[in-house]
């Protein structure tokens, strides 16, 4: 079956396995050894580091896919906070962007919290949303508002402690999983995670206020149907 797809080819292993076990590494905070025991338990006997390979190859792939589907359909009003993560205890920054629905729109792993790095996460922010915000919320870091002046000189900008909370949010499941996988190797292994991890994080993400049981299953099942659908399987 696996020499059906080109994507799979050369991959002992049925597609749906494939998929399956990075569903479940990007789905759910788990680390390679876990995913490596869930297959196990499965009768599906395949090495935690085979798992770490799949997660790379099919992982970028999948949510290239879904990065792509998504580009122009997100929200306008843009969330921008930053976190402080340590990688063999030099700190770094986790610059991140979502919208007002909760949707991450970008990511980037940075040495430095200036204005430089604001106005690289802007830059990238514009290229990869293909328009500017009606609206640009962030704390009370300076860097914000002046790179703003230089990147996005047009566009209301809102700086309050309190308003920033959908991008605080947002940095919780790769706090989860900095515990789980016991800190990221460094600063290129957590921005290839987070660049595979948001973009499948964003099609599995339902907000369950305001909305029906009935109408968040159907939700949840045309997320996995795209899901299948680019997996091949």
């Amino acid at each position: 079956m696996t020499d059906r797809d080109p994507l799979y080819r050369r991959h002992r292993f049925p597609l749906e396995i494939i998929a399956h076990a990075v569903w479940l590494y990007f789905r759910f905070p788990l680390s390679l050894r876990m995913v490596e025991d869930l297959l196990a338990a499965r009768g599906i006997i395949v090495s935690h580091q085979t798992v770490r390979l799949w997660a790379e190859k099919f992982g970028r792939t999948f949510a290239n896919e879904i990065r792509r589907r998504s580009s122009g359909r997100l929200g306008d009003k843009w969330h921008l906070d930053e976190a402080v993560i340590s990688i063999r205890g030099k700190k770094h920054w986790l610059w991140r962007a979502v919208d007002q629905d909760g949707f991450v729109l970008e990511v980037l792993v940075q040495s430095r919290r200036d204005t430089k790095a604001a106005k690289r996460l802007m830059r990238k922010l514009l290229k990869g949303q293909g328009r500017s915000p009606r609206v640009m919320i962030t704390d009370k870091l300076r860097s914000y508002a002046a790179a703003k002046q230089k990147i996005m000189h047009g566009v209301e900008h809102r700086s309050h402690k309190g308003l920033k909370n959908r991008a605080e949010n947002s940095h919780q499941p790769v706090r989860r999983r900095e515990r789980i996988m016991k800190r990221f190797k460094s600063k290129r292994h957590l921005q290839r995670f987070v660049s595979i991890h948001d973009p499948i994080a964003n099609l599995f993400h339902i907000p369950r206020h305001d909305i029906s049981t009935s109408h968040h299953r159907e939700l949840r099942a045309s997320a996995m149907s795209i899901w299948a659908e680019i997996a091949r399987i």
